[in-house]
Formats: structure tokens, C-alpha cells, sequence
């Protein structure tokens, strides 16, 4: 029976009025959270909303469709190291100096990331701090993570050389035992658990004593098939656990987490039933995958030369369905996380970033990984959802780069700006900044001038050069508008090139624009560069 609120005396109803005022003040001021979602060599077009017809990623779409997407967004290098420690600090690969993938962990050099990253500053805001998954910088920037687990059973950090291996490790050993092979089996070199290959492996019709034998060397994109364990224990699956175990843990405090899946990145080894989810007699070729790249940069990049099984129309099929496969157990493990959110009734006060460190070329012109400035390897998703404060179905065409998320962070979580060389995207989603989103330029300073420094996107051209005078690389430019899987380089040895001095003056002069606003030591090799 509920007795009359008459019956009650004056001062005990002050009381618990002023108890819910408090409490939901407290709500209102409570500070937002960040959830940070970052795969790992995720192509922009690997999203069914970014209008792939074969791909599902119904979850991806809804962080699209409640929030906003950025359908020019590009990494600031293509590749895992630089690209990550430009993310996290919003600066150029130049003025963070992390070149190179070998800079990262525990590499001893002067000057590399003095700079805080996101998550140093919103730790001195008060926000408690957590990453689950693929590191891949500097270990000393790890010290503001206050994981539960820092380190594995064999005393290696989360956050050193195959940090997320070692940890994943000691779960996959307690769930999942090795056991023997059995025949027309190998051994994966992450989990060291049995998977069968496909027409694409490099070891295809070997076995596992024949590789022992010769000792024969591979890499992870030499790993080609499906992978024998329960789709329960891979490391999508863990990953995305551990974050969901986060989330319960700090759900009444304060909190930025990320959840870096290592996924789409190679061994294309899905388990079942993501591996033949997509199955290989329907999948697309692509379209460049013929060009002879007579006229570019990168007719030998990546080992293409050496790898023509990533030209051939039918091997490239398997690594296809294999790399739809890994996106759709990523994009369900991600639904489970958003529902998490909304089960803790954290949804609504959670800023959620969805982005990649840099594509993959899957077979387009007749290349495998990424490390070069093609649209399929320097172009990603980028997705941010924050309700209220992001209008839903927010569909963004403007340029922009994964450097501009640190300001745009501090911006959504009312935290004090800091300096950075990258802008807030919030004017972009509001419509307030009309001369934001012009151009786009993404860095490659692996080998010096023995490749292709720079490249600039704007108005649906590229061009692509190196930072030096005497380089002798070929110049590049693309017309996307017309030219959009890159097949006709317009300058290098075209011999019409002349017809387009012009328009690579004006991408050279807005290049430059971009090297002085960034203090490059780079400018003036750029600026003496000859295009034509």
C-alpha cells in the first residue's frame, strides 16, 4: 500500500527532493565519455553504407545513420605505426617523427612523440583511461592506460612488441588447446592453431613437414584460408570482450576506451562461419587489377613484381571473401559493444569514434597491403556518433584527415583545446566551418625520396610526388572524378603531360600551403620540385 505523500513530514520530502535534484544535476554535469573504435586495415569502401553491394556491416551503418560519416576521410600515413601516432597526438607523421613501423614500443630516439596524445590529456581532465587491442607506438605513451592486466603470463606488456599476441595468447590457451595437425592442415603463426589453406596461400598444397624440412619463411599475408578454432576465441572476438568488460567495469565513471581490433589486417584466416559467408565464385575483380603501371610510381611496390597471384582474377577471389569475412565478424562484435552502451544506459553521454589506420588494396592493380597512396589503401572510414550533440544521418563529402580527431575529441568533451595539426571536425558536422574540408595530405617518408612523399587530394585530383628536387621518382596525378581506380597518370612519362601544368601548380601551391602552416623542413625541396 503506498501511503499519501500528505503523510509524510515537510522535512523528510525537502530532504529527498533535494536528494533527486542532486543526483540528477549530477547526471547532467556528469563529463561525456569517448569510446574510440579503431580496426586495422579497413578500406573506406568495406562498409555496406559506404555503398559496397556485397559487404553487410549493419552495424557500422547504424553509428553512420546515427550519427555522422565523413566520405573523404584518409589517414595521415599508410601504415600501422605512423598512422596511429599521428591519430593519437593530431600531428603530422614529420612533426611526431614516427617514420616508421620500427620507431614503435621501446625504439630509443630523440624527439619522437614529445607531444601528449588524446588520452594523456583527458586523463589530466579526470578521465580514467583503458586500450584493449593493437597498440603499435611508443610503449612510454602507454603509461596513462590503466588496465586491469598490463601484462601477460610470460611478463610481456600489453603495450610492447605483439603485446595483444601475448595476452590473447594465454586466453586462446585456457579456451581453445592446441592440438596436432591433421592432413592438409598448417599451423597460423599468431594463434599456432590448425587452419586449411586456399588456392592463395603461399604454402597451398604443402605440408606442415615439408615447411619445417626446407625451412620456408612467411609473413602474415602469406596466410591464406580459414582458421580451425571457435569464432568465439579468435582475437576479434577477444578483443572486443575485453572492451565490453571495460565498459561494465567504468559505466558510473568517467571514461575513455579504446577498442583496437586487429582486423581486417592479414593473415586473411577468418573461422567459420565468416569464412565462406562471401563465397568466392561472387566475388568482385577489381577493376585495376590489369594495369600494367607503365606510367607509375609503384610498378614494384609491395613486391607486386614477385606476388602475381594478386593479379590473377581467381586467386584474388579467395582473399576477397576471406577480407569481407574478417569486416563482418568485426561489424558484429562492434553491435555488441554499441549494445552494451545502450544496456548500461551509457549510450546517450558516450562520444563513439569509428575509424581505421589505412586500407588495404585487395588485388587492385594487381597489389596486396597498403603503403602507398592509392585510394584503396590511403582512404578510410571515418564515423562518429554522439546523440544530441551529432545531428543523425550527418553525411559529410568535405576532405579530412584522422590527424583532425584529437581536436575534434577535445571539442565534444568540453575539454580545454590543445595545440595540434589538425582541426575539430565539429564545424564540418555543424555546417559552421564553409572553408574547412578543401584538400586532404597524407605523408610517406619510409625510404626518403625513394618513393613518393606526398600526397594531396582536392577537388577529386590527386597528385603524388616526392619531396626532393633529384628524386627520380615519377611525378603522379590522378582525375578521380574521371579516373577513379587510378589507371592514367597524367603527368610522369604521359607524353601530354603539359596540358596539365596548371592544374599541378595549383595542388603543388596548396601542398605547400599545407607543409608551411606544418613547419616542414620539406617545403622547400616540394616548391623546387619539377612537375612537368
Amino acid at each position: 500500500m503506498k501511503t499519501p505523500l500528505k503523510h509524510f513530514p515537510l522535512g523528510l520530502l525537502a530532504l529527498c527532493f533535494l536528494l533527486q535534484s542532486t543526483a540528477s544535476i549530477g547526471q547532467q554535469k556528469k563529463k561525456p565519455n569517448l569510446l574510440f573504435i579503431i580496426t586495422d586495415q579497413q578500406r573506406f569502401d568495406a562498409m555496406s553504407v559506404a555503398g559496397n553491394k556485397i559487404l553487410k556491416t549493419p552495424n557500422m551503418d547504424r553509428l553512420a545513420k546515427q550519427g555522422a560519416r565523413f566520405k573523404n576521410a584518409y589517414s595521415p600515413s599508410a601504415v600501422c605505426g605512423p598512422s596511429r601516432s599521428s591519430i593519437l597526438t593530431g600531428t603530422t607523421v614529420e612533426n611526431n617523427g614516427m617514420k616508421v613501423n620500427e620507431y614503435a614500443y621501446d625504439y630509443k630516439k630523440e624527439g619522437l612523440m614529445t607531444m601528449p596524445t588524446f588520452d594523456e590529456i583527458l586523463s589530466e581532465n579526470g578521465y580514467r583511461c583503458e586500450y584493449y587491442g593493437k597498440w603499435h607506438s611508443l610503449t612510454s605513451k602507454a603509461k596513462v592506460y590503466k588496465n586491469p592486466q598490463k601484462t601477460a603470463k610470460n611478463g610481456k606488456s600489453i603495450f610492447g612488441p605483439e603485446g595483444q599476441t601475448h595476452i590473447y595468447m594465454d586466453y586462446l590457451n585456457e579456451k581453445s588447446p592446441k592440438r596436432p595437425l591433421k592432413p592438409g592442415e598448417l599451423y597460423d603463426q599468431i594463434t599456432e592453431r590448425p587452419y586449411r589453406t586456399n588456392p592463395l596461400d603461399k604454402f597451398h598444397g604443402k605440408t606442415y613437414e615439408e615447411i619445417k624440412e626446407n625451412n620456408l619463411r612467411f609473413i602474415q599475408p602469406d596466410l591464406n584460408g580459414e582458421l580451425l578454432i571457435d569464432k568465439e576465441y579468435t582475437m576479434t572476438a577477444f578483443q572486443a570482450k575485453q572492451t565490453m568488460e571495460a565498459l561494465e567495469r567504468l559505466k558510473d565513471s568517467t571514461f575513455s576506451i579504446t577498442c583496437a581490433f586487429h582486423s581486417p589486417h592479414a593473415p586473411m584466416l577468418p573461422t567459420a562461419p565468416y569464412y565462406d559467408m562471401y563465397p568466392v565464385k561472387d566475388m568482385p575483380i577489381p577493376k585495376s587489377m590489369t594495369d600494367q603501371m607503365l606510367n607509375s610510381p609503384y610498378k614494384k611496390t609491395n613486391g607486386r613484381l614477385e606476388h602475381p597471384e594478386y593479379a590473377d582474377p581467381e586467386k584474388i577471389k579467395y582473399m576477397i571473401s576471406s577480407y569481407y569475412g574478417l569486416v563482418k565478424e568485426v561489424d558484429d562484435w562492434v553491435g555488441k559493444i554499441l549494445d552494451k552502451l545502450e544496456e548500461l544506459h551509457i549510450a546517450d553521454n558516450t562520444l563513439v569514434v569509428f575509424t581505421s589506420d589505412h586500407g588495404e588494396m585487395l588485388g587492385a592493380h594487381g597489389m596486396r597491403e597498403k603503403n602507398v597512396f592509392y585510394e584503396e589503401s590511403a582512404h578510410v572510414p571515418l564515423l562518429l556518433r554522439f546523440p544530441k550533440k551529432i545531428k543523425e544521418k550527418t553525411v559529410l563529402s568535405g576532405y579530412t584527415s584522422t590527424i583532425d580527431l584529437l581536436p575534434t575529441i577535445l571539442d565534444y568533451l568540453q575539454v580545454q583545446p590543445h595545440p595540434s595539426d589538425g582541426t575539430s571536425l565539429k564545424g564540418m558536422i555543424e555546417g559552421t566551418a564553409k572553408n574547412q574540408g578543401k584538400y586532404v595530405v597524407q605523408e610517406w617518408d619510409y625510404r626518403g625520396d625513394t618513393e613518393p612523399n606526398y600526397m594531396i587530394v582536392k577537388d577529386g585530383w590527386k597528385l603524388i610526388i616526392p619531396y626532393t628536387e633529384t628524386s627520380k621518382v615519377l611525378n603522379a596525378m590522378y582525375n578521380l572524378n574521371k579516373d577513379p581506380y587510378e589507371m592514367t597518370n597524367l603527368l610522369g612519362n604521359n607524353p601530354e603531360r603539359e596540358k596539365y601544368t596548371q592544374k599541378a601548380e595549383e595542388l603543388r601551391n596548396t601542398l605547400l600551403e599545407w607543409l608551411k602552416k606544418n613547419n616542414s623542413s620539406h617545403t622547400e625541396g616540394v616548391q623546387k620540385r619539377k612537375l612537368i
